[in-house]
């Protein structure tokens, strides 16, 4: 088979072509897998090949090495460590050899496939030779074969982890790519790629970094090539000086002024891709301090691994003013472009970092800008002063913003109805909301919305919601944060007299022309479910009148009408927001014994129309669709049993959805929403439910992310169908065992840690609806054999020292449910239990309510039992 020309049908414009290609070459891959690799690499390895035929070869064999879903990644590595020896050297050679061809492509797709088999073997403590070869590479000419040397030590570094290349190395890999990026390199483009791969390869310098001469040399280099005259070059010095300010902060004191100095030059001075890069390592410090300080409250103790060097509080005399002219450089049409990012985007999002670090220091520095700045006939400046007031609202004290915004409020509900520059509304109404999300609300002293102003607030939001899609965008995004701030008003709200225009008007919005451009259904209908979400027993009436409204929409969505790809997608995301809709709506109606009466007349439709959003199946009103229904279930209790016949099926369906796992995950949270509202009405459905939930737990497919929830889903079923639950009891407890012991012996970075707690609260909720569904019943000795297990996994997690507070409250929960339902059989096991005592105590001393509260209910039980 001519593999050149199967490559060049590959990527025809005719599509039979195209298909009949693929299909030669899937064929060819499973048919002979050292033979489809190494043609593939011969053919990028041919300088005789056209360009294009090298370059796609070289990218199936590089999908040949990696793969996003975990599971599959792990069958192509096995695939290849299990290769052929003889293959895999000839592969590689070759691979080594195009580092040198002089066609660029063919270059850079050979040094990305070299870090992919690099990620492989190296961990493997194979392919021992490779970073000395690469490194030999370097020293050589031709200028092209070091710039792609370069670029493979790059991708090496982003493929493979710290550890796996030994300090030896890593100081050459560093020596090479410094030199590399010195002035006396002649070549840009190969002092481009030293650039590019310092940045990858900063992770692997800790050793580096911790010594002085060495780290002054790399820091000198860096700033250096800030200064280069490529402004590529420049840029990616910039990059490098914002991850070494996440990953070094702590090593920056003796640098952080002649970085200034660069990064204050570089945004008054420079093109904007460089400039962007400066002000995001002023974002990136503001990050590591606003991090500091929230763990360790501001007061340093020794605890804390990194003490906070205050670098902003001390920069900010000239770093707020740097920030402020940034923000005068908009672009003409930044408001409707979704993806804008330009300079004074960039200054404004550091701008509100810098009020987040600093606080209350912030806010001198910056009213005068905008005293100056607000009324001007330049709409820049107005806008400017504008974007500067509302990025400093999170950060300082209500003390020190109250007396600000009570001046400002009239002001700027005027610019948002009279200004006539649309950017200056748009920011006006961002800041609008801002000041409703951060300073008003039941935790606020002061209040800035009273009676007086209530009504003219109102007013100018629903009138700025006719206006442009940004600026309406923004105007319900503020109304969002007004009706936010009233939930917890009591039983009325400074809302209620205006409630039914507000939907009105919001309703109206939906039915724009324009309403899929800037969002802005999208935000109409959060809005809605806001206003609805937080409104009082007073309105109930007119939610109850926005039902057949909403039932009406969804209706018209379901209409059998064939419809184009582009159709079907705004058709489903419509129904996603009617669907999220009526979730808001019947979670509110359901709520109040009053209103839940009358909404149940709606249910059999409501219940109908969602399984018509069913079979117009996409995922994600499936999701939303699902989501809503479990509120239904929760609502109509019982009686939600006439429905199952037809919907188990969905329910099965969004089971099995792995690949779309949030679908997978919503489903069996709905699952644990039937259960409690059908009770011992589900047993029917619950053999087909067990089943795919042990398949699931089983499957090395389904995101790790949804195994959690199903173990909570097993309690919820048990407390659910009492005794009858003994059919599954092996395979659960069999299940619940293994995630147990998995779950135990941990050690990890604080991102499995989360997980691994979350897991824990999950095998334990389900341990703790087992219990609390055999109690009383003759079948509680069923429970004896697992006790011994269960208690040695709460020992195990109890002396792992790492559980948060939610796991503690379940986890003390279970100890006090197993005593409570095996009462005198439990006694002993808990008496000589390592650590059920201490830990009981633990919790019984805690500072949280709720942990305390179940400790108390376990020692009762726990008293009790002993006592039988």
């Amino acid at each position: 088979m001519e593999v050149t020309q199967v490559l060049l049908n590959a990527q025809s414009i005719d599509g039979t072509v195209r298909k009949n290609a693929e299909e030669s070459l899937k064929q060819f891959q499973e048919q002979n897998l050292p033979g489809f690799l190494l043609s593939l690499s011969g053919e990028l390895t041919n300088e005789e090949k056209p360009v294009e035929t090298r370059k796609l070869a070289g990218l199936i064999l590089k999908n040949a090495l990696d793969a996003k879903e975990e599971h599959r990644k792990f069958e192509l590595v096995q695939r290849w460590l299990s290769l052929d020896g003889n293959a895999k050297s000839q592969i590689k050679a070759g691979l080594l050899k195009t580092l040198s061809s002089p066609v660029s492509d063919a270059r850079s797709t050979a040094s990305q496939v070299i870090a992919k088999v690099a990620g492989i073997e190296l961990p493997h403590k194979q392919w021992p030779e490779l970073v000395g070869s690469l490194l030999s590479n370097v020293h050589q000419l031709p200028a092209h074969a070091k710039q792609a040397t370069l670029e493979t030590l790059g991708y090496l570094c982003e493929e493979v982890s710290p550890d796996v290349i030994d300090q030896d190395q890593v100081n050459k890999i560093l020596t090479a790519v410094v030199q590399g990026m010195s002035a006396s390199e002649g070549n840009t483009d190969v002092r481009l790629a030293a650039t590019r791969a310092l940045y990858n390869a900063l992770g692997f310098a800790q050793a580096n970094f911790s010594n002085d001469m060495e780290r002054d040399y790399l820091m000198r280099v860096v700033c250096e090539a800030t200064l280069s005259p490529e402004v590529r070059i420049r840029q990616a010095a910039f990059e490098c000086l914002v991850s070494i300010s996440s990953t070094y902060y702590e090593k920056l004191a003796p640098y952080i002024q002649d970085i200034f100095n660069i990064t204050a030059k570089a945004v008054r001075e420079d093109e904007e891709p460089v400039a962007l890069q400066a002000i995001e390592f002023w974002s990136s410090i503001c990050d590591e301090e606003i991090d500091i300080l929230e763990e360790y409250g501001g007061d340093f103790t020794g605890d804390s691994d990194i003490p906070c060097f205050y670098f902003i509080k001390q920069a900010i005399p000239a770093l707020v003013p740097m920030l402020l002219e940034t923000l005068l450089k908009q672009e003409e049409d930044q408001d409707q472009d979704e993806g804008a990012w330009n300079i004074a985007m960039a200054g404004g999002t550091c701008l509100g970092l810098v009020a987040r670090t600093v606080g209350d220091d912030i806010v001198p520095l910056v009213v005068p800008f905008i005293e100056e700045n607000v009324t001007k006939p330049d709409w820049r400046q107005r806008e400017a002063a504008t974007y500067a007031f509302g990025s400093i609202l999170e950060g300082p004290s209500p003390a020190k913003l109250i007396p600000l915004v009570n001046v400002a409020l009239n002001f700027m509900l005027s610019a948002l109805t009279k200004d006539p520059n649309s950017h200056v509304k748009d920011t006006t109404a961002w800041t609008l909301g801002r000041i409703f999300e951060f300073l008003h609300g039941s935790a606020v002293d002061s209040p800035i919305i009273t009676q007086a102003n209530c009504q003219q607030i109102v007013a100018v939001l629903l009138q700025s919601m006719k206006d442009t899609p940004n600026v309406a965008e923004k105007a319900c995004g503020a109304l969002y944060f007004l009706a936010q701030g009233y939930e917890e008003v009591g039983p009325s709200s400074p809302l209620t007299p205006f409630f039914q225009e507000i939907v009105q008007s919001l309703l109206t919005v939906t039915h724009r022309e324009d309403a899929r451009e800037s969002r802005l259904r999208t935000a109409a209908y959060e809005t809605l479910n806001e206003v609805v979400r937080c409104s009082t027993d007073e309105t109930a009436p007119l939610v109850l009148q926005l039902v057949p409204v909403i039932i009406m929409e969804l209706h018209n969505t379901v209409e059998g009408q064939k419809l184009s790809s582009d159709e079907r997608e705004k058709q489903s995301e419509l129904q996603g927001l009617l669907c999220g809709c009526l979730q808001v709506i019947i979670q509110k109606l359901g709520s109040s014994e009053s209103t839940k009466y009358l909404f149940l007349q709606y249910a059999d439709q409501i219940m109908g129309l969602f399984l018509s959003v069913f079979a117009c199946r996409s995922a994600t009103v499936h999701e939303e669709a699902m989501l809503a229904i479990g509120a239904l279930a929760y609502a109509t209790g019982p009686d939600f049993a006439k429905y199952m016949p037809e919907f188990y099926r969905y329910l099965e369906m969004g089971l099995q959805n792995f690949e779309e796992y949030q679908v997978c995950a919503v489903t069996v949270g709905v699952v644990g929403d039937i259960c409690r509202a059908l009770e011992e009405k589900v047993v029917p459905y619950c053999d087909g439910i067990m089943t795919q939930l042990l398949k699931n737990l089983s499957s090395n497919q389904l995101h790790r992310s949804v195994k959690p929830p199903i173990f909570s889903c097993f309690g919820d079923i048990a407390l659910a169908v009492g005794e009858y639950f003994e059919k599954y009891l092996m395979w659960a407890m069999s299940a619940l065992q293994s995630a147990a012991e998995l779950s135990t012996h941990t050690t990890g970075d604080d991102e499995l840690i989360e997980y691994i707690n979350t897991l824990r609260n999950g095998i334990l909720e389900a341990y703790s609806g087992i219990f609390q569904g055999f109690k009383n019943s003759p079948k509680t000795q069923l429970l004896i054999p697992y006790a011994p297990h269960i208690l040695q996994f709460l020992d195990g997690i109890y002396m792992e020292k790492d559980m948060d507070d939610v796991v503690m409250k379940t986890a003390i929960g279970v100890l006090g449910d197993l005593a409570d339902t095996l009462g005198s059989h439990a006694a002993s096991l808990i008496q000589q239990s390592v650590s059920s005592k201490d830990f009981l105590n633990e919790c019984l001393s805690s500072e949280d309510v709720m942990i305390k509260e179940s400790a108390e209910w376990a020692k009762l039980a726990i008293s009790r039992a002993i006592s039988v």
